[in-house]
């Protein structure tokens, strides 16, 4: 060990932590002390203006005035206020200033104590939270400059080893058994078990894509394989297949829109463009459309609060409402209601909500209805993607918003979206996220 040992990083940042501190401390000091100085020059001021007042009846700044020691071999201070030579005020001030000296010192011992010795204690830990980045990064400087040391050599080549001997699908982490180098292991087992999600959920993304995209194409190409062998002659058989070609493009067509949509999202490409957004009217807004889009399902809005608003991307917003009142629809019979309301929470949360009373969901279902064309056995026997929801949550998400969600089999369903009011709690998302 070397003989002019550096101090360790922790402690160069308690020695900052104590020299800001004590900085602060001479500050605050010499900020009491003027401060009491100037209130007891201010008070002695304004008290032998008015004894001289009160004595003589007036005030004129012309008079001679004028402290004494001693007057006329009486012991003690005097104030004396004289015109023209002649004394017209002596006052006995001694007394008076000792008192008030004695009640500035009491002043300027609690300002110490409870301004500067409790202010200190709590500032302790504000400046030590302050500095915590700086820490962490002269802990990381200092375990560098341990690994750039020539006599650390053999830690420097352990950690190249151990790098290039790790196999990336090996469940067994990445480990160097050196205290020094857990900073840096720690760091890299984080890295590779988010590299492993990213990559699994990619995976499985691309699989189930293939998976929903291999039936519509076996359906048109099954079709035409019929028109081209024989079908084109019987006109029933060729309506039939003309139709179910449509459907399965059509099908196919929101399929790839909805996983463009993803795929741009999840790439960063989509941005929100946030403003002001009365949920009323756009909730009022999708309620109205839901006439004229399902007449098979009578609808009906309900609101609690006069005017909400909240800052979202109106467009984006209004999609993530739609999904849920689409698939309301879908899982409800015909003839059943389908109820859309707005309001606040109880921690005053702007929420928009669609129930239904259709076929419901197990709470197993719950858990993963979100989850990427994820659906339910009961769900199966419904036309759809299993993307919607999907969709729905990643813009819930960006706004910095959550779901709640009730639902009870054969029963029927209820989600609740729930947004924030504040502005900058999107935008910080945002940030992060990008």
């Amino acid at each position: 060990m070397e003989n002019n040992e550096k101090k360790s990083p922790t402690k160069k940042v308690t020695s900052i932590t104590r020299k800001l501190q004590l900085h602060n401390f001479f500050i605050k000091l010499r900020l009491y002390i003027t401060m009491d100085l100037f209130a007891f020059i201010i008070t002695t001021a304004l008290w032998l203006y008015m004894q001289e007042s009160f004595i003589t009846g007036d005030f004129k700044w012309n008079r001679e005035r004028l402290f004494k020691l001693f007057d006329n071999d009486v012991k003690g201070l005097f104030y004396t206020v004289s015109d023209k030579n002649k004394v017209l005020v002596r006052i006995n001030a001694d007394m008076f200033l000792f008192r008030l000296l004695i009640i500035i010192v009491v002043i300027l011992i609690l300002q110490i104590f409870f301004g500067l010795v409790i202010g200190s204690i709590m500032e302790h830990s504000k400046i030590k939270k302050i500095l915590s980045p700086i820490n962490e990064m002269a802990l990381k400087a200092d375990e560098l400059n341990k690994m750039t040391n020539f006599s650390d050599i053999d830690k420097y080549l352990q950690l190249k080893e151990e790098i290039d001997n790790f196999q990336p699908y090996s469940e067994k982490p990445l480990s160097f058994g050196d205290s020094d180098l857990a900073g840096i292991e720690a760091a890299i087992n984080n890295l590779i078990i988010r590299m492993r999600e990213s990559y699994e959920q990619q995976s499985r993304f691309v699989n189930d894509a293939s998976h929903e995209l291999r039936t519509p194409i076996a359906v048109i190409k099954g079709y035409s394989d019929m028109l081209k062998r024989w079908g084109s002659e019987d006109p029933q058989v060729l309506n039939e297949a003309i139709e179910a070609i449509s459907n399965e493009i059509d099908h196919m067509n929101i399929l790839v829109e909805q996983l463009l949509f993803l795929a741009r999202g999840d790439s960063g490409r989509t941005t929100l463009n946030l403003e002001e957004v009365s949920v009323i009217k756009l909730t009022q807004e999708i309620y109205e459309e839901s006439f004229m889009i399902d007449e098979t399902h009578p609808y009906k809005f309900k609101s609690k609060d006069d005017e909400i608003q909240v800052s979202a991307d109106y467009a984006l917003l209004k999609q993530a409402v739609r999904i849920l009142v689409d698939n309301a629809a879908k899982y409800t019979k015909e003839g059943d209601e389908i109820l859309l309301s707005c309001g606040k929470t109880d921690k005053n949360e702007p929420y928009i909500q669609v129930q239904d009373s259709g076929i419901g969901m197990q709470e197993s279902d719950v858990s993963h209805m979100f989850d990427r064309f994820y659906r339910a056995d009961e769900a199966r026997n419904y036309k759809g993607t299993g993307l919607g929801l999907s969709i729905a949550k990643w813009i819930v998400d960006r706004h910095s918003g959550h779901f709640e969600i009730l639902s009870r089999t054969d029963l029927g369903t209820r989600i609740r979206i729930v947004l924030p009011t504040n502005l900058s709690e999107i935008n910080q998302e945002e940030t992060q996220k990008a």
